[in-house]
């Protein structure tokens, strides 16, 4: 069974454009408009790698990567935000463990780099006991 990545972004082109990139190289995919979408679906503990807008309406980005590191949910996530100017943002989200904070646009390489360094890590969808 192929690597769940899950796309959270409240833009309907990024959505769709992502989820054929993911699905063109051979993982399984899901996309999300919303981090409460995302959270009340099945697949939250199945996901391998999370890729998660910064700005999203309701729960943002860095909030929805608080929560998960709080319940001990312990997916790689790429963040990824079409506002250049939040360095504060960056810098937050990679002390936090993030495995990259990519600005749009972003080449696809740049993207395809940070899925497979998340799906190399150890700690793959997996939750604490």
């Amino acid at each position: 069974m192929p690597p769940l990545i899950s796309v959270v972004d409240d833009d309907a082109s990024v959505r769709e454009s992502l989820e054929s990139l993911i699905r063109s190289i051979g993982f399984a995919v899901k996309v999300f408009a919303s981090a409460e979408e995302f959270l009340n679906s099945p697949r939250v503990l199945e996901t391998n790698c999370l890729i998660l807008d910064v700005r999203l309406p309701g729960m943002n980005g860095i909030d929805l990567h608080r929560y998960l590191l709080a319940k001990k949910w312990k997916v790689p996530v790429i963040f990824i935000t079409a506002h250049a100017s939040e360095e504060h943002l960056r810098s937050q989200a990679l002390r936090s463990g993030a495995v990259d904070y990519l600005i749009k646009p972003f080449t696809e390489e740049a993207l395809l780099s940070a899925v497979d360094i998340a799906l190399s890590s150890k700690s793959n969808g997996t939750k604490d006991p």
